[in-house]
């Protein structure tokens, strides 16, 4: 069988960094999913009916919640901002609307199709059920401040149409630009694509009974003002990606989950039946070609001719890892150590009956189905440590580290500007999504309502134009 090139074949070599003290560092997220006792996922605690507001508020444990990184087995994470009930209900009564109406907003803070942080602020994308709603309404898009959990904005609904399914979105600093691995159905792309009769023409196993069915996954970006998505590739994987995150050099990574044909070694770590280690598989993105990266390597068929496979350029993590959307992130400061959450396992261990196979989900708690993690990798070699435990099976669908993150650094002074008073020469202008608007003469500028980045030289600046 003919095999064929897929792959973008490039090295980059990650340059040094001195390493940031894990007792220093605190990790931000948003929570996705946790477990209760009762083997309730989440559920919402009904506080009362708000004659005022004419709805009930409830209290939800969606949110963002932070974990700081002391040296510990276990981490519980936290809710950060705290939501607490006696600061708006008391006695039967809400004594602050305010911040009822706060509080229950953290209800829509879901994000089972992706979620990114951008210098402060927070962009959730979920998916809503295929079976129960309209075509046109697929996709629910909000955004929100880091720091305080306020909801700044509701988009009105996307329709499926709108390629905004994603394993996870992440910042480039290098460019500005808000990168993300998107999953392209068929529904979602053109007919100029769709028609062309070399598109579905991989003939490779792996691809064999997808055409007309999907396109897989593609590197593309995204304007968090329209939520506008541009691809850079065809969709050309179909590998079980659960997360995406980009470091401070540029440089694009992306887990997937780990599957569970491997034996556990004497290290903690699996290993498939030639001594690899097995599990979540990381893989290294070219953001300009969109291709991933990989080494070329000779095999031959039965019949004696010979191919080329292509084969990640790290080895595995050796940790299993449920099929499920995670999160991982990069300190500013070290390019070179992502931090990723993820599950403990899949699902699978020595059972009731003494054999290798399918835990029982009810006692999750002591036989460790589906427990989550904080794993430490390094980007250069593939190693992998697992760091700590997380309480409640947290899970998250975007991660920062406070305080160093690589979207963070602008200026904090916001100028007031109708046009280009105060601004003179050649500029250019970023949304807050780091992308560019303008690039010209500061008298040609004109910018609708909105807070935009001004670079004049040397010179950087937050603008509000009213």
């Amino acid at each position: 069988m003919k095999k064929r090139n897929y792959f973008a074949i490039l090295a980059m070599a990650g340059l040094m960094a001195l390493p940031v003290n894990a007792q220093d560092v605190k990790l931000k997220g948003i929570l996705v999913n946790n477990r209760h006792d009762d083997g309730e996922v989440m559920p919402p605690k009904y506080i009362g009916w708000s004659t005022e507001l004419g709805k009930g508020i409830s209290v939800f444990d969606h949110g963002i919640y932070s974990m700081t990184l002391n040296g510990a087995d276990k981490i519980q994470p936290a809710k950060d901002p705290a939501v607490v009930i006696g600061d708006f209900y008391q006695n039967g009564q809400f004594t602050d609307l305010d911040k009822a109406q706060w509080a229950t907003n953290f209800g829509l803070m879901v994000s089972n199709s992706g979620s990114v942080y951008v210098d402060g602020k927070l962009t959730t994308v979920f998916s809503r059920d295929y079976q129960s709603t309209e075509p046109e309404e697929m996709f629910a898009v909000r955004q929100w401040d880091a720091n305080s959990g306020d909801l700044l904005n509701k988009f009105p609904y996307f329709p499926e149409t709108k390629i905004l399914e994603s394993a996870g979105m992440s910042y480039n600093p290098v460019d500005g630009k808000v990168y993300g691995l998107f999953y392209v159905t068929n529904a979602q792309l053109n007919e100029a694509i769709t028609s062309d009769p070399d598109y579905f023409t991989e003939e490779d196993d792996q691809f064999e009974g997808r055409e007309g069915v999907d396109a897989g996954y593609a590197i593309g970006t995204i304007d968090l003002e329209t939520m506008d998505v541009k691809l850079i590739t065809k969709g050309l994987y179909y590998y079980n990606f659960i997360t995406f995150a980009i470091n401070s050099e540029g440089r694009a990574f992306a887990l997937t989950s780990g599957g569970a044909n491997a034996a556990l070694g004497d290290d903690g770590k699996y290993y498939n039946i030639n001594n690899e280690l097995a599990g979540a598989q990381l893989y290294e993105f070219n953001l300009e070609t969109g291709n991933m990266m990989a080494n070329p390597v000779e095999k031959v068929d039965e019949t004696g001719e010979t191919y080329v496979v292509y084969e990640p350029t790290l080895p595995a993590t050796g940790y299993m890892s449920k099929v499920k959307r995670q999160a991982a992130c990069f300190a500013k400061s070290n390019p070179n150590k992502m931090y990723w959450v993820g599950y403990f396992n899949s699902g699978k261990g020595i059972n009731e009956w003494g054999s290798w196979g399918e835990l029982s989900d009810k006692e999750w708690r002591t036989n460790g189905k589906y427990d989550t993690c904080l794993y430490e990798v390094d980007v250069n070699t593939g190693e992998t440590t697992r760091v700590a435990m997380l309480g409640d099976r947290c899970t998250f669908s975007t991660l920062w580290v406070e305080g160093d993150d690589c979207s963070d650094g602008l200026p904090n002074e916001i100028q007031e500007i109708n046009t280009a008073e105060n601004v003179d020469g050649n500029v250019k202008v970023y949304n807050t999504a780091g992308q560019i608007v303008f690039s010209g003469k500061a008298e040609q500028m004109n910018l609708k309502t909105g807070l935009y980045i001004v670079k004049n030289g040397e010179k950087t600046q937050k603008v509000l134009v009213k």
